[in-house]
């Protein structure tokens, strides 16, 4: 792979999803969808969220435009996601890093300094990426 930002983000996130798929399977099978109670999420919706999230941020470095989302259908989608359980989860985490891999990939040089809005603060889509 050639040493550029864009290269060292694509690779950075590969790492990165490997890493959390490792985590979540180092935990008994039955631990993977279990809350300590309340609000705690559990390890299996975490990783859901990412699978999820990169879909979003592949989406927003295209456009350099922050998508609003319906968030309950958001929760509702995840909650899905979570109840397929982790071959699901595994199968979406997979596309759609392979889809956010591809876009940040395929971001010029002159675009990394583009100021991006998010509902989070702004900042350069190198920042995004």
């Amino acid at each position: 792979m050639s040493n550029t930002t864009q290269a060292f983000l694509a690779d950075t996130t590969l790492r990165a999803v490997g890493t959390i798929a490792k985590a979540l399977l180092s935990l008994p099978e039955d631990k993977r969808n279990w809350s300590p109670g309340g609000n705690a999420r559990t390890a299996l919706d975490m990783v859901a969220e990412c699978a999820i999230n990169n879909d979003v941020t592949a989406t927003l470095i295209e456009t350099r435009k922050w998508e609003e989302h319906d968030h309950s259908a958001y929760l509702a989608n995840k909650a899905e996601l979570v109840a397929a359980g982790w071959d699901s989860v595994q199968a979406l985490l997979e596309k759609n890093t392979s889809r956010l891999i591809e876009v940040i990939l395929a971001v010029p040089d002159d675009a990394l300094d583009i100021p991006v809005e998010t509902p989070y603060g702004g900042g350069p889509l190198s920042g995004i990426m």
